[in-house]
């Protein structure tokens, strides 16, 4: 019988040395006045819910696991329960999930 072939789930490798990185930059963004005034905002980047900023997480819009980059274009606040069902997929990919709060007013 044929070997079955596996398949990579994402499209972009990643070495360690990157990954470092970018999780280091991110750390920075974190602590910069940039994100700051972003949390202060205090709304969800995908369901545009109000949160306190102490609720909102940073979340990478093209996952670092997809090859995007620690960059403020990149990165956005977003709710827990948005974070936890984005999981490492690119926003195109959850459109379903999306939806849901197409109908809801900020």
């Amino acid at each position: 019988m044929g070997r079955k072939k596996t398949i990579k789930p994402f499209a972009y490798d990643w070495e360690q040395e990157d990954l470092k990185r970018e999780r280091s930059k991110a750390r920075e963004l974190r602590n910069s006045q940039w994100w700051k005034r972003q949390l202060a905002k205090g709304s969800c980047y995908y369901c545009r819910r109000s949160a306190p900023p102490k609720e909102l997480t940073m979340d990478h819009i093209v996952p670092v696991s997809r090859g995007g980059r620690s960059t403020r274009g990149n990165v956005v606040p977003c709710c827990k329960a948005c974070n936890n069902a984005k999981k490492q997929l690119l926003p195109m990919e959850w459109e379903q999930y999306l939806k849901q709060f197409d109908q809801v007013d900020p």
